[in-house]
């Protein structure tokens, strides 16, 4: 698949949910501003705070009045991952996201390599920590095996050459972010709903490598025993759309 040719994006949305993150989300913002800005990235932070019982609200508040760039949102709604992750793409006024983890395990720099791909045409980039170039610091043991096997499941399901389609961290234009509403994962399976609609909707994609480490800070909010059904169900969903919805889905 090639990219689309395309006009020049103009703005960058990162769209990044966090909770009770009081110990990280400064440092987090700080540095991608600053690496964004080295790059002259147009951007903006869009940072949602998912019902916070610590101080991240305040945090956030208070560094909105020294960076322009950063939004600080509050979900007052229903309260999830993915709700989280719906309300900064709600908010958003750029015409490309990010969706990025808020405890810095996610490589700023990779940032703007997703921006340069989507500014080459394509319609979304996938990065992988499991391709050549790609790496992981610190992944538990057991997380990793169940990560790759679900991975594996996908990847044979879809017939797809993605491997890692659970991971959060990966860009869209607005226009396949739009074309995939309405998203209906409240939790941490909308991290695969994304990536799978957009590639059976007939979105362009590319892949790159990625880097991701394990947070020093917080606690990890992502419960594999709570999640598993989920996981299948939306996985479930968009594979009945690609095999019986005859294309009516499909970007024309």
């Amino acid at each position: 698949m090639s990219p689309t040719t395309l006009t020049r994006l103009g703005l960058l949305s990162i769209i990044i949910p966090a909770r009770d993150e009081e110990g990280c989300i400064a440092s987090t913002v700080r540095h991608l501003n600053l690496e964004l800005k080295l790059q002259n990235v147009p951007h903006e932070i869009v940072v949602v705070d998912d019902g916070s019982s610590d101080a991240t609200w305040t945090i956030l508040t208070d560094l909105g009045k020294e960076l322009a760039e950063l939004h600080p949102v509050q979900n007052t709604g229903r309260h999830g991952f993915g709700c989280a992750i719906i309300k900064g793409l709600d908010s958003m006024t750029g015409d490309a996201a990010v969706i990025m983890m808020a405890d810095e395990s996610d490589d700023c720099r990779d940032v703007v390599r997703y921006w340069n791909l989507l500014n080459e045409g394509w319609d979304c980039v996938f990065g992988s920590r499991f391709m050549k170039g790609g790496g992981i610091i610190d992944y538990p043991w057991l997380k990793l095996r169940i990560n790759r096997l679900a991975n594996l499941f996908v990847r044979l399901l879809f017939n797809i050459k993605l491997n890692d389609t659970t991971n959060a961290f990966k860009a869209y234009r607005r226009t396949v972010i739009d074309s995939c509403r309405p998203l209906l994962s409240p939790h941490f399976n909308l991290t695969v709903e994304l990536p799978l609609k957009a590639i059976v909707r007939g979105f362009t994609w590319t892949t790159m490598p990625i880097t991701w480490r394990n947070r020093r800070t917080g606690v990890a909010k992502l419960k594999i025993r709570e999640m598993g059904s989920r996981y299948f169900f939306i996985v479930a969903y968009v594979w009945l759309e690609k095999y019986f919805s005859r294309g009516d889905y499909r970007q024309q």
